[in-house]
């Protein structure tokens, strides 16, 4: 970091320090982190735009917050002082909500930021950073050396200026002077640098393309001052106003009208995300009501997809082109929550409040409309863009899989969306359902799955190993929420969801089944004694010892008992603060492995001896190990290896 020699601060202004994490990102950027400097521009346009919209919603229930003049951003030009201003007659700001807002970067997820800024070397990769945790004003110092602040809210008499160089590591707040409620940013621009992508800023033409390019379609007019056409530098009135955009709502017009540019422009405008959208879609619904909708796909997962309180930019709600809300959630379920977008009604009241919207009629059939359409496309993507809904399920399968926990919102046609690796499958490739069902085995009855934490973790596990060798595919199930909506009566095209973990399983025919019970059972017979002796071994572990149908390389696994939760839905109500009691499992031992036939012979020796109990505790550790889980006692676990080395390599 630069280290400049700052003044005291003046009369009446204090001054800040940046935090640490805070410091570094703005050297990160002001280094040339970002390729594309114009952007900038887009970023204050937008925060403008967002003022204006608050300002509107505010004035729905208190009129005098409106201004005399039009709610209108203003962009203002200094080629002799190489400054850029943007105004709007917005919102504006606090003193207490200027320090907050502008004195912390990324609140909620600096550090993780920082870390992924560092990485960051392809610049292909860079454009998602800021996109990703909503630090858009501080792109300003791409281009500029100094950026000041001066705001006053709506309905409040003193206004606030704010002014940073970016390099200093802090930051003043001073009263100041404005006559009206909003805000102005001006930015001291750094010299034109070509190679740098730092353009004249301060010429109308170039102000005016990236306009045009980036935000022609915010719904507020962009102005500026313009030279006429033909007038002459002496003339008293040779500037006029001129509206830069369009100011077309995007939703409005017909999709053969609305480029792909365009399509993207307007997402990264409503999301702030700078990485292009996935997909979008478009929908009516007409009749009884009326509404539009414009939605949108994301190719990347912010990063607090899985933080409900986060604050989100989802989908916009309009009534006839007025703004209403920024993230009207009633609008999607959350299993949804990552689409993006904006509907426009033409019949809900402009003065609907969010408590009432839950109990619109209106709006509960919008929502199942914008439902259907959003899972119908992702089912098209499925089945005509494999690779692009690859590249989706990778980011969003996860959230999507939440639709099918039971709850009202359950939606039993994201069983059809599901992709999952399978035992079967080359590694990295993925199947659907559909693809499952149609290659069961002959008197396959359900679709058998394993819950764990990583794909090769459910390749190695030893109960698959029977499925593996009379060729029945197994799903690997690796998300955290799996757990859940697997127990929820699951059921796809008539077909259970069985747990390969869980409770006796047989497989085969049923004339193959009817043999291999029999055989089991005359082992059970040759070896009920043993198993008697394990089970008091491990009285306090597990709550029953039999012969496994499962295993057929590995001497032992953990099952759990029909009825009974998983160890991995033990631990996720652990975590979420509920007392559960330890749940004991069945252990299963493979019949024909050498290490119980070894057991067998000891047994049959001594039904008394000490190292039967031994070998009891050994094969329990390792049936955890197997499946990733975690000893109570590694310590103790590793000691009893090192006694069985010694006693087989024959020292006293």
């Amino acid at each position: 970091m630069t280290t400049t020699q700052t003044p005291p601060p003046a009369e009446g202004q204090a001054r800040y320090e940046f935090q640490a994490e805070t410091r570094r990102l703005l050297e990160l950027m002001i280094h040339s982190l970002y390729s594309n400097k114009d952007i900038f521009l887009r970023e204050l346009i937008s925060n403008a735009s967002d003022a204006l919209d608050k300002l509107r919603f505010a004035a729905l229930t208190e009129q005098s917050l409106l201004p005399d003049e039009a709610l209108h951003i203003r962009i203002e030009l200094d080629p002799e002082a190489r400054a850029l201003t943007v105004h709007d007659n917005g919102i504006g700001m606090s003193r207490d909500e200027v320090v907050q807002n502008l004195g912390t970067i990324a609140r909620s997820g600096t550090q993780e930021f920082l870390a992924m800024l560092e990485k960051a070397k392809d610049v292909k990769l860079r454009p998602e950073l800021i996109g990703q945790f909503g630090v858009g004003f501080y792109s300003s110092f791409l281009v500029a050396h100094r950026v000041t602040v001066v705001t006053r809210k709506a309905g409040e008499p003193t206004a606030t200026r704010w002014q940073s160089d970016g390099v200093g590591g802090s930051y003043t707040v001073e009263p100041a002077e404005r006559a009206h409620a909003g805000t102005s940013v001006t930015l001291s621009l750094k010299p034109v640098d070509e190679e740098d992508g730092i353009q004249d800023y301060t010429s109308p033409w170039v102000v005016e393309s990236i306009v045009r390019k980036f935000s022609d379609f915010v719904s507020h007019p962009i102005k500026m001052k313009v030279e006429k056409p033909g007038a002459k530098k002496d003339d008293l009135d040779r500037f006029e106003d001129k509206t830069l955009n369009s100011m077309k709502a995007i939703w409005t017009r017909s999709a053969s009208e609305v480029s792909e540019d365009e399509y993207k422009e307007f997402y990264k405008h409503i999301s702030h995300d700078w990485n292009d959208p996935l997909t979008h879609l478009t929908t009516s619904i007409e009749g009884t009501m009326e509404a539009k909708a414009l939605l949108y796909l994301p190719s990347r997962a912010p990063f607090d997809l899985y933080r409900p309180d986060a604050p989100r930019r989802g989908v916009q709600l309009y009534v006839k082109r007025v703004f209403i809300m920024d993230d009207c959630k009633d609008l999607l379920p959350a299993y949804l929550r990552f689409v993006k977008g904006v509907v426009d009604s033409e019949d809900l009241p402009l003065n609907v409040s969010r408590e009432i919207l839950q109990q619109n009629r209106q709006i509960r059939a919008i929502r199942k409309h914008l439902v259907k359409k959003t899972i119908d496309t992702l089912a098209t993507m499925m089945r005509e863009n494999r690779d692009q809904y690859l590249e989706f399920w990778k980011q969003f399968g996860a959230v999507l899989k939440e639709g099918l926990l039971l709850s009202q919102e359950r939606n039993e046609r994201i069983y059809e969306l599901i992709l999952a690796e399978s035992s079967s499958g080359e590694r990295g490739k993925l199947v659907s359902l559909a693809e499952y069902v149609e290659r069961m085995k002959e008197g396959q009855d359900a679709i058998y799955y394993l819950a764990c934490s990583s794909v090769e973790q459910g390749r190695r596990s030893p109960h698959i190993e029977a499925f593996r060798d009379k060729g029945v595919e197994v799903l690997f199930f690796t998300d955290a929420v799996d757990e859940i909506w697997l127990q929820e009566r699951a059921e796809y095209e008539g077909k259970k969801f069985q747990s390969v973990v869980q409770g006796d399983i047989q497989l085969g025919t049923e004339e193959e089944k009817k043999q291999a019970e029999e055989a089991k059972q005359r082992k059970q017979t040759e070896l009920g004694d043993l198993l008697l002796t394990v089970r008091a071994a491990l009285q306090e572990q597990v709550k029953e010892v039999r012969l496994s149908s499962r295993l057929t390389s590995s001497p032992a696994c953990l099952v759990t008992a029909d009825g009974d939760i998983s160890p991995q839905m033990e631990r996720l109500m652990r975590a979420t603060g509920q007392n559960m009691p330890k749940i004991k499992r069945v252990l299963e031992l493979n019949p024909d492995h050498p290490v119980i036939a070894r057991m067998r012979a000891m047994h049959e020796r001594s039904s008394a001896d000490p190292e039967l109990a031994s070998y009891a505790r050994l094969l329990y550790g390792q049936a955890i190990l197997s499946e990733g889980g975690e000893l109570d006692d590694p310590a103790e676990f590793a000691r009893s290896i090192a006694d069985l080395m010694v006693k087989a390599a024959g020292v006293p």
